[in-house]
């Protein structure tokens, strides 16, 4: 019984990702067939339906918070306003633009969610690109890649960055002390690839119109406010877990995004509906629909056959096991949305470090958080896998699959196989230069 189940699982979650590659329809519609299909078949239960909205509630609660605050925004003029002065910034130059603009995104993604990041840089992105005469896909995709390697900065700067850092018991300084590095690393080995992958763009060059300057805000006060939320926000990922009551990143995020509403309902801007109408439910869909796949595999015993695999493979080698786990999490997540992957990758590198006795059986559960140091590279192998890995495809992180909801809701829809010619030879080099930190950690202890 147990092996028709695996084989069912396998067979329809292969057929769901080969629909997508294939883009033969909407890549929501085709999850959401898979689940009913895996449910008509008696694979999906209650229960699995539960477990996988406990794993995927801090990760969505994080990505609806960062986008209601950042539609509340939208309408404040406030995009436009920062487009022009970036544009500015540039002097015409494409060159200036993609330097900047991966600047710009590593910054705001050491505070905000990467998916947060790409949403509120998008119309800055929009604007300067048809400025410059460049199509904004590109663009567009250069911020969602930039913004998954620095969500590595920081503990709350990616979904999947933050479900790894909460099980290894990471606080938010303890992160930057030892992962950021990693992150810095991902960022600038990207530079030198921007003149190959993204060479339209590099090359543009277009005289600026003379006395260009900022259009004024509109409602100021209420852009004012709006601005207050979203800083709210980020001083409670930043804070939040040392207050008299701790507030950890996905109640962050929420708190938030109740203020951005907050600040609408009183300004009586627009109506609060058509900011939950505008939210990317597509994006959140898809991802939990990852979750509930991941909840079938796991429950079937592969996951601990996995573990097996890796401790007979790898023995105590802790950093064998790292690098094992940053090229296989790396590939998967390519495939397989990373929050969903690195989920599941989780319990499989507490069963190895288990079956390694370094834990009790106790680290199984939820919570656990008494690692010991050494422990550490195999997270971090898990950690830059899952979320460099999803650089690579259209499907494999949030940012691109909201960068590509952006791009198909201009007109200008990216294709699964036209994402991997940008995707595929950035995520390789970022994950073998992680790859060296992982190893220098390994040393430094």
């Amino acid at each position: 019984m147990l092996e028709t189940q695996v084989l069912v699982i396998s067979l329809v979650f292969a057929l769901v990702i080969v629909c997508i590659a294939c883009n033969l329809a909407d890549m929501t519609l085709l999850a959401m067939l898979g689940l009913s299909v895996l449910t008509v078949a008696g694979v999906v239960t209650q229960s699995d339906i539960l477990n996988a909205i406990k794993a995927s509630s801090g990760s969505l609660s994080l990505l609806f918070g960062g986008m209601v605050v950042a539609r509340v925004l939208a309408p404040t003029g406030v995009f436009d306003n920062l487009g022009t002065r970036f544009l500015i910034l540039t002097r015409g130059s494409g060159k200036r633009f993609l330097l900047l603009l991966t600047a710009l995104t590593a910054v705001i993604c050491a505070i905000l969610p990467n998916a947060t990041a790409v949403i509120l840089l998008a119309p800055i992105v929009v604007r300067v690109s048809e400025a410059l005469g460049v199509a904004f896909t590109g663009p567009l995709i250069l911020t969602a890649i930039i913004s998954n390697a620095a969500g590595l900065l920081t503990l709350v700067g990616d979904p999947a960055t933050f479900l790894v850092g909460q099980a290894a018991g990471l606080s938010f300084m303890a992160y930057l002390r030892r992962i950021s590095p990693g992150g810095l690393l991902s960022i600038l080995v990207v530079i030198p690839l921007l003149p190959a992958l993204f060479g339209p763009a590099w090359r543009a060059h277009r005289a600026l119109p003379p006395g260009l300057h900022p259009a004024a805000i509109e409602r100021p006060l209420f852009c004012l406010l709006s601005v207050c939320a979203l800083a709210v926000m980020v001083g409670l990922f930043l804070v939040g877990e040392y207050m008299p009551v701790p507030i950890v990143p996905p109640s962050a995020a929420i708190i938030g995004a109740s203020l951005a509403l907050l600040a609408l309902h009183v300004a009586k801007y627009e109506p609060l509906e058509h900011v939950f109408r505008d939210i990317d439910w597509r994006t959140l869909v898809f991802i939990f629909c990852m979750m509930c796949f991941v909840e079938e595999i796991t429950k079937t015993g592969v996951m601990s056959g996995l573990s097996r695999a890796l401790y007979r493979g790898m023995g105590d080698n802790l950093l064998a096991a790292a690098l094992a786990l940053l090229a296989a999490i790396g590939l998967a997540s390519g495939f397989l949305a990373n929050i969903p992957v690195v989920a599941a990758a989780i319990l499989l590198a507490k069963g190895y470090l288990v079956l390694t006795q370094l834990v009790p059986e106790q680290a199984l559960g939820f919570g656990y958080a008494d690692w010991p140091s050494s422990a550490l590279p195999v997270f971090a192998g898990m950690m830059f896998g899952g979320t460099l890995g999803g650089n690579a495809t259209l499907i494999g992180s949030s940012a691109t699959l909201v960068a590509a909801g952006i791009c198909a809701s201009h007109g200008k829809p990216v294709r699964f196989v036209a994402f991997m010619r940008y995707g595929l030879p950035v995520a390789a080099c970022q994950l073998a230069s992680t790859a060296l930190y992982i190893w220098l950690l390994s040393r430094i202890g």
